[in-house]
């Protein structure tokens, strides 16, 4: 019996072998991980063991030290409170983003801000030459001469210039676009970012540099190359926002050094990024309350925001009226159509219906059911809710207003936000209790409102 042959080909990321070679692996789906593997001997050396020297040898984990990895500013708060407190000595981050996000800006200002605290910074661009650099830093004002710039895609360069600036933080933009001469393929491919992110990495542990990493994205929001890439780095961060708002989120997916549930807000000005350790005001309208509005607590991480979400309605003759949503989630505004109507007769069938956010935010949970509950009955009657109202639960289909998680500290935000009249569960779990209390609340105060407009107008 003649022997099979053996695999010719095999996938860089997950083993998968195959007779012949193929774009995209079998297996883990991935593109261009399929390499040519040479034949195995069936002969495996033998392993000879290393005795490990004292510092390195085992010891009961009661004898391990339990001392807190040192931390430096960055000198923007929002950056170091997503990191956990600060830059750890060694840290290999990794930022990812849509392109246009605002990655680069952030990393430069993070750059100008060390590098006024004494520290030697050296930002190495890939993608941009060192004028493009040097007029992005004049416009948002991160000049400084402790900061160097090189524009180098090759890694032997790369670690050359550490060698000779000797930085205290090292910004590499991007690492899909460095290759290093040790590694088969061109700069982005799984095999180059692989070996450019083990070497960077390596060299962070061994000189206790930090670098920061950029990463780009694919299609689908993940990173783009090998998943090994985020294996290999201490903290992995996504900068989110939408290109058409100015505020921007930095959310940590991985932190090895703190909680991966911080969330940073960011504004993008034609200056530069600033900081946002307020953003309260950002999701709020400043005008008079009108009827259709209603304001809602959410969680961003650790971070509770008060967002204020708007619904208008409009008669149609369509046989299928619209539902137009933005910033929350259509699936759970139809089934909130659907409690009004079958619970309490509230037909919108012949209405278009709109539903927005203020300021461009995304809400993904639940606890804003309430909150767009009164505000389509807020619209329907034509009645403004109170500027002092605010509301959070999640709602059933039997009309049951639910408890939402970290209840406590949307009350303590709320009440330090001024909002004396939170609606939620504690105050009635009935949904038709709740919108009965909303209307009384907005019935007292319309005289209030209508003296103010008078007021205005004379």
């Amino acid at each position: 019996m003649a022997k099979a042959p053996s695999p010719a080909f095999r996938c860089t990321e997950c083993g998968w072998t195959t007779a012949k070679w193929a774009g995209r692996c079998g297996e883990c789906q991935q593109w261009g991980t399929v390499v040519e593997a040479s034949a195995p001997t069936g002969v495996l050396g033998k392993l000879t063991p290393i005795r490990a020297t004292d510092e390195r040898a085992a010891r009961p984990i009661t004898q391990a030290s339990a001392d807190e990895a040192p931390r430096w500013s960055s000198g923007i708060a929002e950056f170091d409170r997503v990191l956990g407190g600060g830059i750890v000595p060694g840290a290999a981050i990794l930022l990812s983003g849509e392109p246009g996000v605002g990655k680069s800006t952030l990393l430069l200002e993070v750059a100008s801000r060390a590098a006024k605290t004494g520290a030697r910074v050296l930002y190495v661009s890939a993608e941009e030459s060192v004028s493009q650099v040097r007029l992005r830093a004049e416009r948002t004002g991160a000049l400084h001469d402790d900061l160097y710039l090189a524009s180098e895609t090759d890694l032997a360069t790369i670690l050359g210039h550490i060698d000779q600036v000797q930085p205290k933080l090292l910004i590499v933009d991007s690492v899909q676009t460095v290759s290093s001469s040790q590694s088969d393929g061109l700069a982005g491919q799984p095999g180059q970012v692989r070996e450019v992110s083990a070497v960077l990495t390596r060299i962070a542990k061994e000189r206790d540099l930090p670098i920061l990493l950029v990463g780009h994205v694919t299609k689908d929001g993940s990173i783009a190359g090998p998943r090994l890439l985020e294996h290999l780095v201490d903290v992995v961060c996504q900068f989110e926002g939408d290109r058409h708002t100015a505020l921007r989120f930095l959310r940590a997916q991985k932190n090895r050094f703190g909680a991966t549930d911080e969330v940073g807000c960011f504004e993008m000005a034609g200056d530069g990024i600033a900081e946002v350790p307020d953003p309260s005001a950002l999701f709020l309208s400043q005008n008079e309350p009108v009827a259709g509005t209603c304001v809602t607590i959410v969680m961003e991480g650790r971070r509770a925001l008060p967002v204020e979400v708007q619904a208008l309605i409009n008669k149609t003759q369509a046989p299928n009226p619209r539902r137009v949503t933005n910033g929350v989630d259509p699936s759970r505004v139809a089934m909130i159509l659907a409690v009004l109507h079958g619970r309490y007769s509230y037909d919108l069938t012949d209405h278009d219906v709109y539903i927005s956010t203020v300021g461009g935010v995304k809400i993904s949970e639940p606890a804003a059911d309430l909150a767009i509950a009164l505000a389509l009955v807020s619209v329907i009657r034509d009645l403004a809710l109170p500027r002092d109202l605010a509301a959070y639960g999640e709602i059933s289909l039997s009309g049951e207003v639910r408890p939402v998680s970290v209840a406590k500290q949307r009350g303590s935000e709320g009440n330090r936000l001024g909002y004396e009249l939170l609606l939620n569960s504690d105050v009635s779990n009935d949904l038709k209790s709740v919108l009965g209390i909303a209307k009384t609340a907005a019935e007292a105060a319309r005289p209030a409102r209508r003296e103010r407009e008078l007021d205005a107008a004379f």
